[in-house]
C-alpha cells in the first residue's frame, strides 16, 4: 500500500453545506410534525376518507405496502454503480446504510415507549389498508423512517439523486396516511428521525469505513 493511499487525501468527508441542509431538513420536518399534532384528527380523517372513497384508493394501498421496495432497489443500484465508478460515494452509502438500520431500530424502540394507538382504531373511518393489530403502535411511522433513511443515504452519497428519491419518500410516507394506518405527524416525525439519524451515523462512521477501506486487499482496485 502506497503512502498516497494511506494519506488523509482519501478520507471521506461530507461538506458543511450538505450537513447544514440535512440538519435543516430534519428540523423543519420536526417542527411540521409538532404543528400537525393539534390537527391530527382533522388531517387524518380528511386524507383517509378522501382517498378511501376515490379511484386512487387501490393505488394508495399498493404504494403504502410496496413503496419501500423502490427505495431499496434505488439504494442497491447506486451501491453497485458506486462500487464500479465512485468508491467515495460507496463508503458514504455503507455508513448511511448502517444509519438506516439504526434509525429503524430507534423507531421501533420509540414505538414501545410512546405506544400511540393507530388512528384506524381511534376513528370510524373505512381504511384502504387493514388496521394493524393492537400493540402495533402508530408513532412514528416505520415506513416513513425507512423511506427517509434510504433517501438520505442516497442523497448524501450522490446528491443529484434527490430529484428522484425525495418525492418517492414523501409519496411513500403520506400513502400511509391515505391508507388509513398513520397520522400526519407520525409520517413527518418518521421523516425527521430518518434524516437526523442517518446523517449523524454517517458522519460518525465514515472514519471507520475509511480505515476498513484502506485495509482492503490489493486485488480490490481503488478508484479514489
Amino acid at each position: 500500500m502506497s503512502f498516497a493511499e494511506a494519506s488523509p487525501a482519501v478520507r471521506t468527508r461530507l461538506s458543511r453545506a450538505t450537513l447544514r441542509r440535512a440538519m435543516l431538513t430534519a428540523v423543519v420536518l420536526a417542527v411540521l410534525a409538532l404543528a400537525a399534532v393539534p390537527l391530527h384528527e382533522e388531517l387524518y380523517t380528511a386524507i383517509a376518507r378522501t382517498i378511501g372513497a376515490s379511484p386512487l384508493a387501490e393505488l394508495a394501498g399498493v404504494v403504502a405496502e410496496k413503496g419501500p421496495l423502490v427505495l431499496v432497489a434505488t439504494f442497491a443500484v447506486l451501491a453497485v454503480r458506486s462500487w464500479l465508478r465512485d468508491r467515495r460515494a460507496l463508503r458514504i452509502m455503507v455508513a448511511g446504510g448502517a444509519g438506516a438500520v439504526v434509525a429503524y431500530l430507534t423507531s421501533e424502540l420509540v414505538k414501545l415507549v410512546i405506544t400511540e394507538p393507530r388512528p384506524c382504531r381511534a376513528f370510524d373511518v373505512t381504511t384502504v389498508l387493514e388496521c394493524p393489530e393492537v400493540g402495533d403502535w402508530s408513532w412514528p411511522s416505520n415506513h416513513s423512517v425507512i423511506a427517509a433513511s434510504l433517501a438520505t443515504a442516497c442523497v448524501l452519497a450522490v446528491p443529484r439523486i434527490i430529484w428522484f428519491v425525495a418525492p418517492v419518500a414523501v409519496l411513500l410516507g403520506f400513502s400511509r396516511v391515505a391508507g388509513g394506518v398513520h397520522y400526519v405527524h407520525d409520517v413527518l416525525s418518521g421523516f425527521a428521525l430518518g434524516v437526523l439519524v442517518v446523517t449523524g451515523i454517517t458522519v460518525a462512521l465514515l472514519p471507520l469505513v475509511d480505515r476498513l477501506y484502506l485495509r482492503l486487499p490489493d486485488r480490490f482496485e481503488r478508484t479514489d
